[in-house]
């Protein structure tokens, strides 16, 4: 679910990591040649740290809004997973078998299960990708971005996601320690006896070398979704069946071990820091003061709408739609976060904010097979009122700006999402 991936933050997140996961990982640092950008991926930016992430968010939101992904582009997803199952961030050369250098990443693979098992067709790389989550859960039930390295919330989070889209139930996968998935996220929570108390329930990304938890959104959002049993896709109707209510402050005293209670809480802890500004806000590396973090927002709109809570999230949407453009021009991450976060919201994605999402996700990558359900009915009706010529679907032909737009937590959050590059 993030859009956070900026090539800065997790090329700093590989070299950070190299300490403590497999000693192949060294080489990472060394700068290289940007690689040739693959005619079957979405968005024109180096895909060094983002290629898997961006293009499992831009099909995943084509998908949704009743685009059929172009068959090139989700080969290219599935021609980038490795043997065992497992995906890098990206790989220029799929002719070469995956080995020990090579770099595999939990939050691609989750992603990418996300959008193979969401499009249908792929139970093949859907059931190895599980299969090498599975295996490289930690034993504390959690995971890493990268594999060996200590749990964080972030990663735990949109794996156990991914678990559920793909018919898993993360309470029952349990480590060799005997830890469930839930046991590894819930770790991370912030309890009831949290100072400040705003920040109760809030998930931290991983503990500080005292052991303190610091609240973190990006972790908090997709711990939300985890919670819950669900992916990034979340559609109006699926939302709590208690109707749409304010988001409340965690429960206290909290329910031990109840992910979904956690969720709630983690709920609250959102609707609460989006009230300041009707946004959320980081400090970014050198940056003396807070700045507007748009992914971030994007990601809590979905987790709210996917908690039963749209009235708590309608001001960060009416902000996004005013203020989201010049972040997601460009990027195929980011606008499918934002056609994700109309979803979620019951809002059209073809006019948020004076822009056509999905029109402006279609120009950054390969064009569609065809439209699907109304919107393949709405393009019939067009043709038999035109000239015969067919009328070619206008959103493709809107050209792409250059990718922008960092939504970084911390440094470390490695991060997706919701990518921004």
């Amino acid at each position: 679910m993030n859009v956070r991936r900026s090539a800065a933050t997790l090329a700093a997140s590989a070299v950070l990591c190299v300490g403590s996961a497999p000693a192949a990982l060294a080489d990472v640092a060394t700068p290289s040649p940007a690689p040739a950008i693959p005619s079957g991926l979405f968005g024109k930016s180096d895909p060094t740290y983002d290629g898997v992430w961006r293009q499992s968010f831009a099909l995943l939101a084509q998908h949704t809004a009743g685009v059929h992904p172009a068959r090139q582009a989700v080969d290219w997803l599935t021609g980038q997973q490795c043997a065992d199952g497992g995906f890098a961030s990206f790989r220029a050369d799929t002719g070469a078998a995956c080995d020990a250098k090579t770099m595999l990443d939990t939050n691609a693979t989750a992603a990418a299960v996300q959008a193979l098992k969401t499009l249908g067709g792929q139970d093949a790389a859907v059931n190895k990708g599980v299969a090498w989550l599975k295996s490289v859960q930690n034993e504390d039930g959690g995971w890493a971005y990268v594999p060996g390295s200590p749990s964080e919330a972030s990663s735990t989070a949109l794996v156990a996601s991914a678990l559920s889209v793909a018919g898993q139930k993360p309470a029952e996968i349990k480590s060799k320690a005997g830890k469930s998935a839930y046991d590894g996220l819930l770790s991370f929570q912030l309890g009831c006896s949290a100072e400040p108390a705003a920040d109760r329930g809030a998930f931290a990304y991983q503990p500080t070398a005292d052991g303190k938890l610091p609240a973190n959104a990006d972790a908090t959002a997709a711990a939300v979704l985890a919670g819950l049993g669900t992916g990034t896709v979340v559609s109006p109707s699926s939302a709590p069946a208690s109707s749409d209510t304010p988001a409340a402050p965690l429960a206290c005293p909290a329910t031990a071990g109840d992910p979904a209670a956690a969720a709630q809480g983690a709920a609250g802890y959102l609707a609460q820091a989006l009230q300041k500004d009707g946004h959320l806000t980081a400090l970014t590396p050198g940056a003396d003061q807070p700045t507007a973090d748009t992914g971030n927002t994007a990601d809590a709109v979905i987790a709210l709408a996917a908690a039963g809570h749209k009235q708590s999230a309608a001001g960060a949407l009416e902000w996004l739609k005013a203020n989201s453009a010049e972040w997601a021009k460009g990027n195929p991450a980011a606008l499918g976060t934002l056609v994700l976060a109309a979803h979620a919201t019951g809002t059209d994605p073809k006019a948020f904010g004076g822009t056509d999402l999905v029109a402006a996700l279609g120009a950054t990558g390969p064009a569609p097979d065809r439209a699907t359900g109304s919107d393949q009915s709405n393009k019939k009706d067009k043709d038999k009122d035109s000239d015969g010529s067919g009328g070619n679907d206008v959103w493709w032909m809107i050209g792409a700006g250059a990718a922008a737009g960092v939504g970084i937590g911390i440094v470390l959050s490695g991060r997706r999402k919701k990518n921004q590059l």
